[in-house]
């Protein structure tokens, strides 16, 4: 069967773009406010930071969702709203897509919560939560949805079931986080998690966030040795480590150091290739100009 997210690109270059929350925070978010509300309280700014995304090159468009599940918009004051934030977040990337024949990604991250039997979330209620999450994206304009930053694989699976339950037409994308010792937080492995995922369906499993892109290249090698014929690989690491500058912290990995980690993921056999935490349009646009010319 041909890949849909493959199918979804049609010969565009397969770049995601990078990270949102410390640069939403630059441009006046107050601390401790969570990121999502901006898609109810201030889209403009999340529109001009999609722009720029989008202006550097990356093809994917990520939603600014990322935490918009019950729980942790519960937190900042949004109980009930999970549906709404994910519509208003999908409609101002879908605007901006539009304007670049870019790909909307409807961010799906961590809910927060612990699954059992370390928690006492279920894997049903996991699945009923991200189902609102899709939801809203899938009628606010998502082109496919991806599933990122997951330590626990039961949770990943909860979204992955959501999304199928939800909108079974829209490409799927996994990622989890691992660390130094190439696991998740709960113990899980790159292959793994690879195996696992693969056999539910999904087009395309990866890594992203972690520690930087010495990790990230392990990762790589391990995912790329392991994918079955069809499965689509992506890689989008953090720009390094943050490290205190003065009164804030800044990221040790610049934008020409990702765009050579961007050519050897290439040459490793991902597939498709992003950053995470730290990173910015700069960066982004860096890698785009690798990948187009490497």
């Amino acid at each position: 069967m041909t890949n849909r997210l493959t199918t979804l690109l049609a010969g565009r270059p397969a770049v995601f773009d990078g990270g949102y929350g410390w640069l939403l925070q630059e441009r006046g978010l107050p601390m401790g406010e969570c990121a999502e509300s901006w898609n109810l309280e201030n889209p403009e700014a999340v529109a001009a930071l999609h722009d720029e995304y989008a202006s550097a090159g990356a093809v994917l468009v990520t939603t600014n969702t990322f935490g918009a599940t019950e729980p942790r918009l519960a937190q900042h004051g949004l109980s009930g709203r999970a549906t709404e934030v994910n519509h208003a977040g999908a409609a101002v990337t879908r605007t901006v897509a539009d304007r670049h024949g870019a790909l909307v990604a409807g961010d799906i991250g961590p809910t927060g919560e612990l699954l059992e039997p370390l928690g006492t979330l279920t894997p049903e209620a996991a699945t009923a939560l991200f189902a609102d999450q899709v939801r809203g994206l899938r009628d606010g304009g998502a082109d496919l949805l991806l599933v990122e930053t997951m330590s626990d694989l039961a949770e990943a699976r909860a979204a992955v079931a959501a999304a199928r339950e939800v909108a079974p037409e829209l490409p799927l994308v996994v990622t989890l986080s691992f660390d130094t010792n190439l696991r998740t937080m709960m113990g899980v492995d790159p292959v793994g998690a690879l195996r696992t995922l693969a056999e539910d369906g999904v087009d395309a499993v990866g890594a992203n966030c972690g520690r930087g892109p010495d990790e990230m290249r392990t990762i790589a090698e391990q995912l790329a040795a392991a994918r079955p014929d069809g499965l689509l690989l992506v890689a989008q690491s953090n720009a390094g480590l943050p490290e205190l500058d003065g009164d804030r912290f800044v990221y040790t990995v610049g934008p020409e150091a990702m765009a050579e980690h961007a050519l050897e993921l290439r040459g490793l056999g991902v597939d498709v290739i992003g950053a995470c935490c730290g990173s910015s349009p700069e960066h982004t646009r860096a890698m785009a100009a690798a990948l187009a010319t490497g």
